[in-house]
């Protein structure tokens, strides 16, 4: 099954590669981490009446007029994530002059970055929607005053700000093992930066040291006997759900790969359907990825991505949920990952028709 479109008279679109010349990310991908074929992604929007156009980051001319221009783009896992700190800069300087980026840069910034992604969820959604809530931290010592006042509840979840499929995630059952886990997660010291510190104190009276673990890091609260969580990813009205098990011992879903049930044998509830989309329509993004669970009262989220977010939910997914006419229909799952990228704009556009009134 093809999606149809409708052909209108919108604006361009310029879609930023990376240095390689990749768009986004794709499970599968042919060549491997190579993201979404460029050419289907061109004839998807061809079918719109779009001309899509691919620049690579470094070919951008800022001295050009970028007002109201329609700007997507990729993001970057690269080790260190060093290009993707390069891909902010220019994302953040085109919404800055105007360009209309998607999603924007508030996403990007949280896009493998588990602090600034806590810290917006909380803005957007809040703990009565997202049903959960996070300590942030930029280094050890601001975890040790929290830890001397008691400010800790115990069990509790500790998080490296990058990563997935639950690498650098830990569970913390009493101060000991939170402080143990901070430390190894925290670490930033170099020995030159070392020595250098240990000279200044000899040297200056009263110097204070520069801490050597600032790598940033989250708490979060524990949700205890969870039996499972969904991934969901969402394009427009479609709704890819993959139910991840728990196993016994383990407090962990992603990347487990544990019992995985898919679409319609995800055992969704419809009302959480209806949350997840409440939490869609109020994050007001082109495609969604959504960590999320159930604890018998209350939705968790656990973690978001409006961008360059895993894809294989969908490669498990036989069909997936539609929401027309004001319910939900089940559809067989046979479209092309680039269809679905495009659908999710075509979707935005028609909830944001004023994007295209200058």
């Amino acid at each position: 099954m093809k999606l149809t479109f409708i052909k209108t008279n919108m604006k361009s679109i310029v879609a930023l590669t990376d240095y390689k010349g990749y768009f986004g990310s794709k499970w599968k991908a042919a060549p491997y981490r190579s993201g979404y074929d460029k050419n289907i992604l061109k004839e998807c929007f061809g079918k719109l009446g779009w001309d899509i156009e691919f620049l690579r980051m470094q070919d951008i001319d800022f001295k050009e007029d970028w007002s109201n221009k329609i700007v997507i783009y990729t993001s970057s896992e690269e080790t260190g994530f060093y290009y993707k700190n390069f891909i902010e800069d220019i994302v953040l300087a085109l919404e800055r002059t105007g360009a209309i980026v998607l999603p924007r840069f508030d996403f990007l910034r949280a896009n493998n970055n588990k602090v600034y992604m806590e810290m917006l969820r909380e803005q957007l959604l809040g703990e009565k929607i997202s049903g959960n809530s996070s300590n942030f931290y930029g280094s050890l010592e601001e975890l040790e005053i929290d830890i001397e006042r008691d400010r800790v509840k115990f069990p509790c979840v500790v998080k490296k700000a990058e990563g997935a499929m639950s690498r650098g995630v830990f569970l913390a059952k009493n101060k000991t093992e939170l402080y143990n886990y901070a430390k190894k997660i925290s670490h930033s010291s170099h020995l030159l930066s070392e020595i250098r510190e240990l000279m200044r104190v000899r040297k200056h009276k009263g110097y204070k040291k520069e801490s050597k673990y600032q790598h940033k890091f989250i708490i979060q609260n524990f949700i205890p006997r969870l039996k499972n969580d969904w991934k969901i990813l969402i394009y427009g009205n479609h709704y890819y759900i993959l139910n991840r098990g728990i196993k016994q011992g383990d407090f962990r879903a992603s990347g487990s790969h544990f019992n995985y049930k898919a679409g319609s044998k995800s055992e969704l509830p419809e009302f959480l359907l209806d949350k997840v989309k409440e939490i869609y329509q109020i994050m007001d993004v082109p495609h969604l990825s959504l960590d999320l669970a159930w604890n018998g009262e209350n939705v968790i989220v656990h973690e978001f991505q409006a961008l360059y977010f895993g894809t294989s939910t969908m490669d498990f997914s036989e069909d997936l949920y539609v929401f027309e006419n004001n319910k939900w229909e089940i559809m067989q799952a046979d479209f092309l990952q680039e269809e679905e990228y495009v659908w999710g704009f075509v979707n935005y556009f028609e909830r944001h028709p004023e994007i295209f009134v200058k």
